[in-house]
């Protein structure tokens, strides 16, 4: 089946969209196990940048192997591609992480959460802006309002001794929706991008240059990268961390390439929920609770509004 067929498919666009969120979903219990076995600390903000280049850096070799010896495209591209591959490195990649691992430091586990989803709320609202016919109508109302509201619902059933308030600094809130809005226009951009390039090479360059930039801040902001220790189990989670990131990112190109942006991106919001749900099964400590499955329902109505054939009223 070719590329354009395979990624139109309705099925295995539901299937690939899920399969890409639950994939990013479960990077939220490895990053988590992976910081404890190589001794990053919780407020290592530097270590953890760093660590990210280096996650997206080996990402991006994968994906270099398989262009030039699977696929066996060219990886080369003109001097404008590369300049717009660039700034979406930056976007995508970079400054996305820098904000999120910022202000998740600077607010509470909940509220992360909570704003760690915004940006699709940002990329629905662009797509309706950019394009003719992605706008916005009551099928995306419903899927936000249902993918937005089992996120809260999931994380106010965490507890831990932590609470969901509307207090607001820049560095903490200001920073997680900076992050979700330099994500969202990274999506758009990448929609763009995917129109004339193979979105492997598209995924592949952007991981590259988003890595070096993050790698280069990160360790000339501080040297506690030079204490890493992995041990076995450590590098198995690294390896799958890079193989998660190309895997999720190329496919998920892919589906922007042939479809509505605004759309798709709305099973994006499997991601904590799928991330709340694998930290429950291979997390010490971490529970399943009630409201984790009130939010798994709410999240997958919002699919099934979003995929509904009959309502395409406009609002």
């Amino acid at each position: 089946m070719e590329s354009k067929k395979f990624f139109k498919n309705q099925y295995y666009v539901i299937a690939i969209a899920i399969f890409c969120s639950v994939l990013w979903g479960s990077a939220f219990p490895v990053l988590k196990v992976s910081y404890e076995e190589i001794g990053l600390g919780a407020d290592d903000f530097y270590g953890k940048i760093v660590f990210a280049g280096m996650r997206f850096f080996l990402a991006a070799i994968f994906l270099f192997i398989i262009i030039q010896w699977v696929i066996k495209i060219p990886l080369k591209v003109d001097k404008k591609t590369f300049f717009e591959l660039f700034i979406l490195g930056m976007f995508q990649t970079a400054l996305q992480y820098f904000f999120f691992y910022n202000g998740l430091a600077h607010t509470t586990g909940i509220k992360g959460s909570i704003l760690g989803s915004i940006g699709t709320f940002f990329v629905v609202l662009f797509a309706h802006y950019i394009y003719q016919d992605d706008r916005m109508d009551i099928k995306k109302v419903i899927g936000l309002i249902t993918g937005f509201g089992g996120i809260i619902i999931a994380n106010l059933g965490k507890g831990g001794g932590q609470a969901f308030t509307l207090s607001f600094s820049f560095v903490g809130e200001g920073f997680m929706i900076l992050s979700g809005l330099v994500s969202a226009w990274g999506t758009i951009l990448a929609k763009k991008l995917a129109k004339d390039i193979h979105p492997f090479v598209v995924t592949g360059w952007q991981m590259f240059l988003g890595a070096i930039a993050m790698l280069l801040f990160g360790v000339t902001g501080s040297k506690s990268w030079m204490a890493f220790s992995f041990t076995p189990k450590a590098w198995i989670l690294f390896i799958y961390s890079a193989l998660l990131s190309a895997v999720a990112f190329a496919l998920w190109y892919g589906l922007l390439k042939y479809n509505k942006a605004g759309e798709i991106t709305l099973y994006r919001f499997m991601t904590p929920v799928s991330g709340s749900l694998l930290s429950a099964i291979f997390i010490p400590g971490e529970t399943f609770t009630v409201g984790l499955l009130w939010g798994i329902i709410l999240v997958s109505v919002g699919f099934l509004a979003v995929n509904g054939r009959k309502n395409n009223l406009k609002v």
